[in-house]
């Protein structure tokens, strides 16, 4: 496929998990399926309002970077292995280098490099 011709369009998915170890089981599953190129993890720390409570907790937060069409299958994974009742998942559109985002779009699609 010669993605030089065709501008491919990316979304980076925003998740937040309670530990690390659910955290790379999302991402190892996402990535292994071609549901996304690549996942960056790090931790960082939340506050927020849940069940009228103000909650403090350490999370890993993730930056999945994947084609823009594999949005639902995504959320379907990530809510079968998430460990929270409802997770954080959003999503922005990337605008970035296109060869940067051509490898992105082949490593997150199921199209032939």
């Amino acid at each position: 496929m010669d993605t030089s011709q065709t501008r491919k369009y990316a979304r980076l998915i925003y998740i937040t998990a309670g530990n690390m170890e659910n955290a790379s089981e999302i991402a190892r599953e996402l990535v292994s399926k071609r549901l996304a190129a690549c996942v960056n993890m790090f931790p960082v720390s939340s506050i927020y309002r849940w069940n009228e409570k103000i909650e403090e907790d350490n999370e890993i937060a993730m930056f999945v970077k994947t084609d823009s069409s594999r949005f639902e299958e995504i959320i379907k994974l990530v809510k079968s292995l998430h460990t929270y009742e409802m997770p954080a998942i959003e999503f922005w559109g990337i605008e970035g280098e296109q060869e940067y985002l051509d490898w992105i779009h082949v490593n997150s699609s199921t199209e032939e490099a």
